[in-house]
């Protein structure tokens, strides 16, 4: 029987972009490998939020599929403590494999820490290492460190990682098209694009009712409060201009999440409302309850080639989207998504603007349904995944 390790930082009951596709993609790669591969995936304890506790086993076993979650020390998603959190990780994982013999290695990565540690477990075994890329952690480096000595210290080092990790990968998958000019530097892999998708929870919505001319339109945002959202460059900004025909609901936690709290409170503003993180079934209430779904980047160089998974997730109602990217996601949002005030990051008078000339509207979008079902996406990647199962 083959034995592929599967690495993901994020795993479920956990609650991010990061949970939400290898929790999926593991038990399918598991379905399809049935009788020729087992499956072990090595995760961490949930701890995505501080202010989020919820309760997994450290360790499950399913047919041809284990779980084992590694317990990181607490953080506050700093720098520093991403960094403490992984090194956890790395050494407890290298504690459960000991005397293990693997044919290949999946790695999940958006830090590129997890694409490190599958790379020195494939390169010690000599086995297949297949990459799904979730961000370009330097690019994001870059714009993130303010600190020109950190910038000089740190960026060097991380490019050596980078180098070594995609120029022994086998396959690299890329979340998002706009990688694409990023990795041509790096032609020994081979290369696909399976994108996030929309999750099973997600695709019977009912329809929403039609809403008539309200008092409060409520805006809803649901996720991480963290540089990489910029939230509290746009929020506050908005919610001044708006008034109190509009209320910003915005739920979640994340390292920035103070800035934004400071900004609040410094304008005065009572058309916001802060809420922790829960449950995604407390979150389908909520989003069922709103009128516009919100979704916001940094204006960072990095971002302009992302595509946050959160557009799977909104795009499957029938509410309309605000959205502030720019770059690839910008050009996806508009080519794939009616139905939506599109704006570049923190443009609160484009985005004010766009919402006061808006007439309301529910409009269900069935091509987007269609063409980004996880389910469809998860197979043929885990069909992928098999072919370098030698």
């Amino acid at each position: 029987m083959k034995r592929i390790l599967y690495l993901s930082f994020y795993f479920e009951p956990d609650l991010c972009a990061g949970s939400f596709r290898n929790s999926p993609l593991a038990k399918e790669l598991a379905r399809q490998a049935k009788g020729k591969a087992v499956i072990d995936v090595i995760t961490t304890v949930p701890n995505r939020y501080s202010t989020f506790n919820t309760q997994a086993p450290a360790f499950e076993e399913h047919d041809n599929i284990t779980v084992n979650r590694i317990l990181i020390p607490k953080h506050n998603s700093g720098f520093t403590d991403q960094i403490n959190s992984f090194k956890t990780y790395f050494f407890e994982t290298y504690k459960i494999i000991k005397g293990k013999k693997y044919d290949m290695v999946f790695a999940s990565s958006s830090r590129l820490f997890t694409a490190y540690l599958g790379y020195s477990i494939a390169r010690k075994q000599r086995i297949p290492l297949y990459l799904d890329i979730r961000d370009i952690f330097i690019d994001t480096m870059q714009d993130v460190l303010k600190s020109k000595l950190l910038k000089t210290a740190v960026l060097p080092v991380l490019k050596q990682i980078e180098k070594k990790v995609f120029s022994y990968a086998t396959h690299i998958n890329l979340i998002s098209g706009g990688f694409e000019s990023y990795f041509e530097k790096y032609n020994k892999a081979s290369y696909s694009s399976f994108s996030n998708g929309i999750d099973p929870e997600f695709l019977h919505l009912k329809p929403s009712n039609p809403v008539p001319n309200k008092e409060q339109y409520i805006i809803t945002y649901a996720g991480n409060m963290g540089e990489g959202q910029g939230l509290h460059k746009i929020i506050p900004q908005a919610a001044k201009l708006l008034g109190d025909k509009y209320k910003f609901l915005v739920i979640g936690d994340g390292g920035v999440k103070q800035k934004l709290v400071n900004a609040i409170t410094e304008a005065g503003l009572k058309n916001i409302e802060l809420r922790d993180p829960v449950s995604r079934k407390e979150l389908l209430d909520i989003y069922d309850q709103s009128d516009f779904l919100f979704l916001h980047l940094n204006d960072y160089k990095a971002f302009e080639k992302v595509l946050p998974s959160k557009i799977f997730e909104l795009a499957a109602y029938d509410k309309p989207i605000v959205a502030g990217v720019a770059g690839f996601a910008n050009r996806f949002i508009a080519d794939n998504v009616p139905n939506r005030i599109l704006f570049l990051p923190g443009d609160a008078e484009e985005m004010v603007k766009q919402l006061n000339a808006y007439v309301y509207e529910n409009y269900f979008r069935a091509d987007f349904l269609k063409n980004f079902t996880r389910e469809n996406i998860n197979a043929n990647m885990a069909k992928s995944i098999l072919s370098y199962l030698k």
